[in-house]
C-alpha cells in the first residue's frame, strides 16, 4: 500500500441537482438495514455526510450521544452545518483515508455512496475500522450502476449509463461498486460481515418527474458534464441527448426505474 492516499475527483460534484437528489436521502430510504444497530447512546461518525439529511436522522435516533457527520467538501459541509441544528450534532471537513479521530471513537461508522468514489476503498475501510470500536459496527452502502435498470428502453439512458461509468472511471472511482462491496471488505482483513442488497424505486408520475429532472441537469449542465466533454467520451450534442432522454423516460405511463445497492455491516 502506497504511504500516500489517491486524490479522486467527486464526479458529481455539489451543483444544485445533486444537492437536491442528495438532500432527499433519510436514515429511512438510505440506512435501512443499519437501523436496528442504532439506539439512544450509540455515537456515529458519518462519513460523506453531504447536505447532512441521513445524518441528521441519526443525529435523532441516537440522543444524546455525539454524531459527527464528515464530507471533503468545506462548501457541504457549511450547508450541512445552517441546515441541521443539534446540540449532539457536528459536521466538519475531513478525509476518509485519515481521519483526524482517535482510536476506537465511534460505536458505529457509516459511509453512504462514498466508496464507489475512491481509488483506494479497501485503505478507507482500514481506517474507519480504526476509528470503531470493538464490537461496534462498520456499515457502507453503495449503489451499483451496471445493476440499475429502467423501462421503457431508450438509447439515450443507455448512452447515460455509458457516460457516467465512463467519467466515474476516469476521476478514480469504481461506479459499479455495490456488488465489489463484501470483497472490499475481506480484503481489509474483516472477518464478521453481513452483505445485504436494497433498492430505491421511482415508478409514480411524481417519482419520475423528480429523478429524472435530477439527472437531466446533472448529464447536461454539471462537473459530470464538463468533465465528460474534457476526456472526450461525449459531446455537449450527446448530453443534450441523453437529457432529453430522461425527460421523455419521465413522461411515459408505464415508466419504471430501479436503483440497486449493496450493502454491508461489519462487527469489528
Amino acid at each position: 500500500m502506497s504511504n500516500e492516499p489517491p486524490r479522486e475527483i467527486y464526479t458529481h460534484g455539489h451543483p444544485a441537482p445533486v444537492l437536491q437528489s442528495h438532500r432527499w436521502r433519510t436514515a429511512e430510504n438510505s440506512a435501512g438495514y443499519l437501523l436496528a444497530q442504532l439506539s439512544p447512546g450509540t455515537t456515529v461518525l458519518d462519513i460523506g455526510c453531504g447536505p447532512g439529511t441521513i445524518t441528521a436522522d441519526f443525529a435523532r435516533l441516537v440522543r444524546p450521544a455525539r454524531v459527527v457527520g464528515l464530507d471533503s467538501s468545506a462548501e457541504v459541509v457549511a450547508l450541512a452545518a445552517a441546515d441541521h441544528r443539534a446540540e449532539n450534532l457536528t459536521f466538519r471537513t475531513g478525509d476518509v483515508y485519515e481521519l483526524a479521530e482517535p482510536n476506537d471513537a465511534f460505536d458505529v461508522v457509516h459511509a453512504h455512496q462514498v466508496l464507489q468514489h475512491l481509488g483506494d476503498p479497501v485503505r478507507a475501510l482500514v481506517e474507519m475500522r480504526r476509528v470503531c470500536r470493538p464490537g461496534g459496527t462498520v456499515a457502507v452502502r453503495d449503489a451499483d450502476y451496471d445493476a440499475m435498470v429502467w423501462w421503457p428502453d431508450d438509447p439515450g439512458l443507455r448512452c447515460w449509463l455509458e457516460v457516467y461509468r465512463a467519467v466515474a472511471r476516469a476521476n478514480g472511482g469504481e461506479p459499479d461498486a455495490g456488488r465489489r462491496l463484501l470483497a472490499w471488505f475481506h480484503a481489509a482483513g474483516y472477518t464478521n460481515v453481513t452483505a445485504s442488497a436494497s433498492t430505491w424505486c421511482f415508478a409514480t408520475p411524481e417519482d419520475r418527474a423528480w429523478w429524472a429532472h435530477t439527472w437531466a441537469r446533472r448529464i447536461s449542465d454539471s462537473p459530470l458534464a464538463d468533465r465528460a466533454v474534457q476526456i472526450g467520451v461525449a459531446s455537449r450534442d450527446d448530453l443534450a441527448g441523453c437529457a432529453a432522454a430522461w425527460m421523455r423516460w419521465a413522461d411515459e405511463r408505464d415508466g419504471y426505474f430501479i436503483t440497486v445497492h449493496g450493502e454491508v455491516l461489519a462487527t469489528v
